[in-house]
């Protein structure tokens, strides 16, 4: 975890948290983008290809990052996903970010215009 939190701060990767965006501003990974999952398909434009991209939802038995990883690898992009979620980050002693926020600078360049 917290190599992935290294990896995101440098820009290795883009973490996507795909819960309902009310469970992502009680709390979710730092740099975080929220996508909800029902939302997926309609934002995969915003993604940049040539960025990995790392998702995640609520824990190891929830499926919505599973099914985000598919839509993601069937649109052409490299995707994986974190089991953890934030109770498991917060278990580990690792910071959280709460409210909505959005980093511009993990979007693909033709969205920021």
């Amino acid at each position: 975890m917290a190599e992935l939190l290294a990896r995101s701060e440098a820009g290795e990767v883009v973490v996507v948290d795909v819960r309902p965006r009310v469970e992502f501003e009680a709390g979710h990974l730092p740099g975080a983008l929220s996508i909800p999952l029902e939302e997926m398909s309609q934002r995969l434009s915003e993604l940049d290809p040539d960025t990995s991209i790392v998702a995640y939802c609520r824990g190891p038995y929830c499926v919505l990052a599973a099914q985000a990883v598919a839509q993601l690898r069937a649109a052409g992009l490299k995707a994986e996903r974190l089991v953890a979620g934030p109770p498991d980050w917060h278990a580990a002693g690792l910071p959280l970010a709460v409210g909505a926020t959005r980093d511009p600078g993990r979007l693909r360049e033709s969205t920021r215009k």
